[in-house]
């Protein structure tokens, strides 16, 4: 693919508000699977999924002294199940059930696909039990009553995941400027986002909380200490237009008046962030740039102003492609 639009693609924004709810609640589910089963780490590290090449994966999750993963695939559009025993199931998003199970109806119910999902798992020997909340959604209905969200449209969730395979790649790069402490690039399914956090390795004030089905020592916990972050984040019904966002914890004094780059990028005062339109990385003569000016930018102004080591904590990008081959070569 070389043209821009089929790298960067059109999001539909407000097109796909049911597809996207209903989405958000699925990944919940395997998201809460995860979490369930997997050793805690710091700042919800064990928490978050990981884009694949195919879509969002949990990686290896234990169980017992096996294991399995949980992959969305986002081309075949299914759910699959891999286990270490050899098992391997499959979900299909559009209708088709479970491998073996007939259904071939329209799209999954919340309820349908939590049921499904939880019967795979009990198939291979590896039943899980999660809690059945949706995280970070207000008056949100529990996962095994939830029959109206059932809306599933694969192309916009393609270009979805599209969308998250070039942020995600852009921002890895960004990850690389950072020799301190910094996040893996993953995607939180409670707040539907996929985002990289950098530290200063110095304690932050407790956080205030407050953030709905989200407990307070959860996020006080992964606030613990100043962060720089940001990431992507495709919207929602209230404000249905893809972003890219930034912020500091705490905020540094001066940052919300600060100009950061690029032209477009702007303050939301409700969420304390600014936020940079997905619409102008799509559209630039250089997308990359564009978002890395973002990046790049909103966190030299916030740690500045914070007064972090930058020179002790940051790495200048490796040069080039063959910048790993130049190395190894150098160490011989």
């Amino acid at each position: 693919m070389t043209e821009r639009s089929q790298i960067w693609p059109a999001l539909p924004a407000g097109e796909w508000l049911d597809t996207l709810e209903t989405l958000h609640r699925y990944v919940q589910i395997v998201g809460k699977i995860r979490m369930t089963q997997s050793p805690w780490l710091n700042h919800s590290w064990s928490v978050p999924l990981y884009v694949t090449s195919s879509g969002l994966g949990t990686s290896l999750v234990p169980h017992g002294n096996e294991g399995f993963e949980l992959c969305f695939d986002f081309i075949r559009h299914e759910v699959a199940l891999s286990t270490t025993t050899g098992e391997r199931r499959a979900l299909g998003l559009t209708g088709e059930g479970a491998s073996g199970s007939g259904r071939t109806a329209g799209p999954y119910s919340v309820a349908a696909f939590y049921r499904e999902v939880m019967s795979m798992l009990d198939s291979v020997g590896m039943p899980v039990r999660i809690h059945t909340t949706p995280s970070e959604i207000p008056n949100a209905t529990p996962f095994p009553k939830d029959d109206e969200h059932a809306s599933y449209d694969g192309d916009q969730v393609h270009a979805l995941w599209r969308a998250l395979v070039q942020s995600g790649r852009v921002f890895s790069r960004f990850r690389s400027g950072f020799r301190g402490k910094a996040s893996p690039v993953h995607f939180f399914w409670g707040s539907f986002d996929l985002a990289v956090t950098r530290f200063s390795g110095r304690p932050a004030p407790p956080h205030p909380g407050g953030i709905p089905n989200f407990p307070d020592e959860v996020a006080r916990e992964a606030y613990s200490h100043e962060v720089t972050s940001c990431g992507f984040w495709p919207g929602n019904r209230e404000a249905p237009d893809p972003i890219f966002y930034a912020y500091a914890y705490p905020t540094p004094e001066g940052f919300a008046g600060a100009e950061v780059e690029p032209e477009g990028a702007f303050w939301l005062e409700q969420l304390g962030e600014f936020a940079l339109p997905y619409e102008s990385v799509r559209n630039a003569d250089d997308p990359d740039t564009h978002l890395m000016s973002f990046l790049e930018s909103s966190h030299r102004i916030a740690a500045d102003l914070a007064n972090w080591d930058r020179d002790g904590l940051e790495c200048t990008h490796p040069d080039g492609p063959d910048w790993w081959r130049i190395r190894v070569q150098e160490s011989r």
